[in-house]
């Protein structure tokens, strides 16, 4: 994907045989990937995550199989093994589809592995520096694991006029200030930690 570094694929030739070097009797856990974006940015990032949960050593182990869907097509957790719900943030607050998708599906969600995501602070370092206003009741709502911040991107020629006004105002920097890194460390992390609780399960 453009815009996005390539990772490294980390598998090996010798490698168990099998769906992601997995035991060929083993189904893929899936997990769903889904976000609210305004302008591409964040759903680049829910893209990326989704890619390194399927090609990263964690998840390769675990069989992951990652499915990235806008909140807009309301997917239904119930048919996933663990959810990843990110949005972008404007004003301080997430988008209006993925808080009600997190309030419509609260239900389904408790009864999964969650993990939530905000893409938004821009500049060097990133600001604003504190989570979105609504991460503390989101994380209530859904019982998520852990909410991560990510910086975001800020390209004027995408923003509307009312955008780009307030942009000029605030005299906001431009560009795009994505850490492909981090995204990828806190993919992995969700990994591992889906493999070593699946292990104990079995």
């Amino acid at each position: 994907m453009a815009g996005i570094p390539e990772a490294r694929d980390p598998h090996s030739d010798d490698a168990p045989s099998g769906l992601h070097g997995r035991p060929a009797d083993l189904p893929p856990r899936r997990v769903l990937v889904t976000v609210a974006s305004r302008h591409g940015a964040t759903r680049d990032i829910a893209r990326a995550i989704g890619d390194r949960l399927e090609t990263g050593s964690a998840g390769v182990a675990a069989g992951l199989l990652a499915v990235v869907l806008p909140v807009e097509q309301r997917p239904d957790p119930r048919a996933y093994d663990a959810v990843i719900l990110g949005s972008a943030v404007y004003a301080g607050r997430w988008l209006e589809p993925a808080r009600e998708y997190a309030a419509a599906h609260a239900a389904g969600l408790r009864t999964k592995a969650v993990w939530l995501f905000s893409s938004g602070p821009i500049g060097y370092p990133p600001f604003p520096p504190d989570e979105p206003h609504d991460a503390g009741p989101l994380r209530q709502v859904t019982g998520a694991l852990d909410h991560q911040v990510f910086p975001g991107r800020l390209d004027k020629q995408l923003l509307g006029f009312g955008e780009r006004a307030m942009v000029t105002a605030m005299r906001a920097p431009l560009g795009d200030f994505r850490d492909w890194d981090a995204v990828r460390n806190w993919a992995d992390a969700i990994a591992q930690q889906l493999t070593r609780s699946w292990a104990v399960a079995r």
